[in-house]
């Protein structure tokens, strides 16, 4: 209680009776604790006015671990001020919410996609390498290096690119019920019946329609974007040259991913080695000699791969329940799909272009000129390869999420309140699918949305 004019501002215990000049508590914003002053001068704790214990308060900023500027009384006297608001300090300073998780950074097309592991740390693991072999035998490369298959991830193959499959067959169904729009002159799209309403177009004719968007009914093919790369006969054979281009067929990365790793197409022959290469130089090698191996033995049979549905054969689901068994069933695929398609990337390298979406599946990227990212002149058409990562292979289409299905009409004075998410897993949501865990942040669903722009202007 402050002596002068009775107001209860914390909850200090004065022993002695200070001077009546002395003036109001006041509360220091930067450290959330509460100092005395008086007219003339700081009031030293020396004076014994104060009865508190300043070694709880100090363990506690260390716990908190917080850095703030020093106060004159902390700089004079070298003791912080007696902690009263420390509850509220602690959720200030500790306060982690984990529904306002910004997206993946959109890179421009003037900057180069930064590495998925920095080049020092990729040149120390080297020479790490480089030291822990030396004056050791050298070993022989294993599977897939040396030409062999993994025989482990020969199921896995077959599951991601079945799980392909049930997704593209299950999209097909749930579009029949839950409304999907894409724009006709860009790439965005928007679940829910009508687009949203922000000016973010930027295809053609843009400027005269000032960015907003022609939202017309969507495919599956706006919802997964099918990126492909060129099918290998041999994945280390020579590198595709620029004269080939044409001559060899392209096929989506994912599907040339499971080929490589174990999956057998008819339409899409590959060479199967039963013996390791043996290495030359660095890159020349020749082929074992298999005649004299015997025939190939009865093997376990390999799983059966799914067909896509035609568009003509869908039959959408008929009641609620359908349409929610559907929907957690398609986001379950979708998981199962990512999950499986990385851990083939960790087996099977994968190259993708740092200032375009060029994708090769192999160790090294092809020789075709066909870049035309920013100065691509300089670069002379040839692709920047780097390691590629999940995002590369499978690209997420991230939509906004509508937060009330019975509104389902965004305000764009409210953008900043909304969340996003891929367009698969917004899809599976409006269908009745639970929220997984993982996508909760970016679609901020603990986030409160104003119910006008007038309480908008009144968040702080």
């Amino acid at each position: 209680m402050c002596l002068k004019c009775g107001c209860v501002v914390c909850d200090v215990v004065i022993e002695n009776e200070v001077s009546s000049d002395m003036s109001c508590c006041l509360v220091s914003p930067e450290l959330g604790t509460t100092s005395f002053v008086s007219k003339q001068r700081y009031l030293p704790l020396k004076a014994g006015s104060l009865t508190y214990n300043s070694q709880q308060d100090l363990e506690f900023f260390d716990s908190v671990k917080i850095s703030v500027k020093k106060s004159r009384h902390q700089r004079v006297f070298g003791t912080p001020f007696p902690n009263i608001s420390r509850a509220q300090s602690l959720i200030i300073c500790c306060s982690n919410n984990p529904q306002n998780v910004d997206l993946p950074r959109y890179y421009s097309k003037k900057e180069k996609k930064p590495f998925p592991v920095p080049i020092l740390d990729l040149r120390r693991a080297a020479r790490e390498r480089m030291k822990s072999r030396k004056g050791q035998p050298k070993r022989s490369a294993p599977p897939p290096k040396n030409g062999l298959l993994v025989q482990r991830m020969i199921h896995l193959a077959y599951t991601v690119l079945n799980s392909r499959t049930i997704l593209i067959n299950n999209l097909k169904k749930l579009l029949k019920v839950v409304p999907v729009l894409a724009c006709k002159y860009c790439n965005e799209i928007h679940v829910g019946p009508m687009g949203h309403p922000f000016k973010s177009c930027q295809g053609q004719n843009s400027s005269i329609r000032k960015g907003k968007h022609e939202w017309v009914d969507a495919i599956v093919e706006d919802i997964i974007v099918q990126i492909e790369s060129f099918h290998l006969y041999d994945r280390l054979g020579k590198r595709i040259s620029h004269e080939e281009r044409f001559s060899v067929p392209r096929i989506p990365a994912l599907v040339e991913l499971c080929i490589q790793a174990g999956v057998d197409l008819p339409d899409f022959p590959t060479k199967r080695r039963r013996k390791p290469i043996i290495r030359i130089s660095k890159s020349e090698f020749i082929d074992a000699d298999e005649s004299e191996l015997p025939d190939l033995p009865s093997q376990d049979p390999k799983p059966m791969l799914l067909t896509e549905i035609p568009d003509w054969e869908i039959t959408p689901p008929s009641n609620k329940e359908e349409i929610v068994l559907l929907a957690e069933e398609t986001l379950k695929v979708w998981e199962k799909m990512r999950t499986g398609a990385n851990k083939l990337m960790k087996m099977y390298p994968v190259r993708v272009c740092g200032y375009c979406p060029e994708i090769h599946v192999g160790p090294t990227g092809h020789k075709a000129q066909n870049c035309g990212a920013f100065k691509h002149q300089q670069r002379n058409g040839q692709h920047g390869w780097q390691s590629a990562v999940l995002d590369d292979l499978i690209p997420p289409r991230y939509v906004w999420h509508v937060p009330n299905l019975d509104e389902p009409m965004l305000q764009k004075e409210l953008r900043n309140f909304y969340g996003q998410a891929p367009a698969v897993v917004e899809i599976c949501v409006q269908g009745g699918a639970v929220v997984p865990e993982q996508y909760k942040p970016a679609m901020r669903l603990d986030v409160g949305i104003p119910s006008s722009v007038r309480e908008a202007e009144m968040v702080v």
